[in-house]
């Protein structure tokens, strides 16, 4: 099941123009769907990066503002100590704050299908890789140094700075 949710995912990213070298982010709690995001990303040579769903507006912008992703996956909102946190009006704020991304894959996680009219761009994860051939994930062969994961500093001395881990570096 995760090698054909990839391979769905890497085919609607490919569609989206996402190749070697661009940048997919995830903004979500950790569930399966990011494991997919970044295994569809890696597939194609892309670099994934994330952060968290608690984060606010102006954290979020300052990390991903910075690498400039094509396609923003994100959850609905999320749970902690016994509470729901929607965040799609966050994430609504930060789409318009990231003028590269041109898709926003929407995982409902608070609720199966998210009312997603107020996020421009924004589809239901599962309905737009419903109609995505499956099967398993193709890999792009890229070079040793090619970046896969951008991660981030804390931003306690300025805005966060990237982080970058390479393919190769990450596979030793």
């Amino acid at each position: 099941e995760l090698a054909d949710r990839t391979a769905r995912l890497a085919d609607l990213l490919r569609a989206e123009g996402v190749g070697v070298g661009d940048r997919v982010a995830g903004l979500m709690p950790n569930m399966p769907e990011a494991v997919i995001g970044m295994l569809a990303t890696a597939s194609l040579g892309a670099t994934w990066s994330s952060a968290s769903p608690d984060f606010g507006v102006q954290g979020v912008v300052d990390r991903f503002g910075q690498i400039e992703p094509k396609v923003l996956i994100t959850a609905d909102g999320y749970l902690y100590g016994g509470r729901r946190f929607d965040i799609r009006p966050k994430v609504a704020e930060i789409a318009a704050r990231l003028p590269t991304v041109g898709r926003i894959l929407v995982v409902g996680h608070l609720e199966a299908a998210p009312d997603l009219a107020g996020i421009p761009a924004a589809v239901g994860f599962d309905e737009a890789l419903a109609d995505r051939p499956g099967g398993r994930p193709v890999f792009t062969p890229v070079p040793f140094d090619q970046a896969l994961y951008i991660v981030f500093s804390s931003g306690t001395t300025g805005v966060p700075k990237c982080i970058v881990h390479g393919v190769g570096g990450t596979l030793i």
